[in-house]
């Protein structure tokens, strides 16, 4: 509390388990909230804030706020300095509100200060709001060297959202809704031309919509998208599976269960498994054949990675594609053509050394986020989630700024 401002009262209201602390101005000319000129007081109206408690009684902050009237802008409302505008609480205990939520649900922290579930959610919303202003115009935007595109979906059935995320820094730096083209395209083209150009990769999956709005607007495109090994490594894991089916179908028909239960068996990286499972995998790829041809198919795919060279990667993945593509398996087949049609992309992150690093840590904290709210009902709500615990902003109150008060 710094002058014209002073504390004149502090009373305890034991029954209603509250302090009152009551603040007034002494000064008769205040500055303007747009021009910062001293102007004289037109009038006044009484305002209230909630701030930290005080053991366990609830503080209230009270005053006059008075109005100025500026030569130039006319009667502005002054702005106090323990809170932002329009704000019903000091800006100490929307942090302290901030802090709480980085760790619990809105639902959570309501219940803790005893607020309603939209109050939460409006302090939550406004921090959002201020990071990505101040993103936007006090540390300048920009648009990311190592982007990484990627879909989530909200709540069950097809709503989606688009989540871009600077793969560098591993913050998200935008998110649209739905997964069109014309989402990403509207992010990347309120960039200038010379910012697109010095995007050096983009990480993403093989949705069409996505391609095309990055080949459109970033120079040489076809030597920046990266279609990263989990990418890859999902789409073989689900043609291994659904090979493992069919033949478990038909294994069990003729009273044999060797597959049984063994799904997840075939889905792992051969590098990390136990002696015991790869025993136990060369014992079944000799009653299931199909199975085991079909993984050994994965294994060798996913060993083009271990090559540096453009060269070596698409020799490699040239000759994987051959024998795939001979092969009777109908599900391994239709992967090996998705492979050739989006070789140079997976050669690319190959390249570069694109891994998924990055986008699988982002998903799974969004996969945090969607649980420990229980679902989102609209995306708005999804996107301000996302940006309050990925978006790397800096959402401390503007009335906190002035004294160094940071959210780190």
């Amino acid at each position: 509390m710094e002058s014209p401002w002073e504390v004149v009262n502090v009373e305890l209201k034991v029954a209603e388990e509250t302090v009152l602390v009551e603040v007034e101005s002494a000064a008769r000319r205040l500055p303007c909230p747009t021009c910062g000129e001293p102007s004289p007081i037109y009038d006044s109206s009484t305002r209230r804030w909630r701030h930290l408690d005080t053991c366990q009684f609830q503080t209230i902050l009270s005053t006059e706020v008075p109005r100025v009237k500026c030569l130039e802008h006319g009667v502005k409302r002054v702005q106090v300095p323990w809170a932002d505008r329009r704000s019903k609480f000091t800006a100490m205990f929307e942090q302290l509100v901030l802090r709480w939520l980085e760790v619990a649900c809105i639902s959570a922290v309501a219940e803790l200060f005893g607020l309603s579930w939209g109050t939460v959610d409006g302090i939550q919303k406004r921090a959002v709001q201020r990071g990505i202003k101040r993103r936007s115009y006090e540390e300048g935007r920009r648009l990311p060297e190592r982007i990484g595109i990627d879909e989530k979906s909200f709540k069950k059935g097809h709503d989606y959202v688009t989540v871009i995320c600077d793969q560098t820094g591993g913050n998200v730096v935008h998110v649209a809704d739905g997964r069109k083209a014309e989402v990403v395209e509207d992010y990347l083209k309120s960039f200038d031309e010379k910012e697109r150009a010095s995007v050096r990769t983009v990480a993403m999956d093989m949705w069409q919509g996505y391609i095309s709005a990055v080949t459109t607007w970033i120079p040489d495109a076809e030597k920046k998208i990266c279609f990263d090994k989990f990418h890859v490594a999902q789409h073989l894991g689900k043609a291994v599976d659904q090979v493992r089916r069919a033949e478990n179908k038909k294994l069990r028909a003729e009273g044999n269960d060797a597959l049984k239960g063994t799904r997840y068996h075939w889905l792992g990286n051969s590098t990390e498994l136990s002696r015991e499972r790869l025993a136990e995998l060369a014992g079944l790829t000799k009653v299931a054949k199909r199975t085991g041809r079909a993984w050994v198919l994965k294994e060798i795919g996913m060993d083009a990675w271990r090559y540096k060279s453009r060269g070596w990667a698409r020799k490699a993945l040239t000759k994987w594609y051959e024998s795939a593509i001979r092969c009777r398996m109908e599900p391994v087949k239709k992967v090996a053509r998705t492979i050739k049609k989006h070789m140079e992309g997976i050669i690319n992150a190959i390249y570069h050394g694109v891994t998924n690093a990055r986008s699988e840590s982002i998903n799974s904290r969004i996969q945090w986020i969607k649980y420990t709210a229980r679902g989102f009902r609209n995306r708005e709500r999804f996107r301000n989630a996302i940006y309050f615990h990925l978006g790397g902003l800096d959402m401390t109150p503007e009335a906190l700024k002035p004294i160094g008060f940071h959210t780190s």
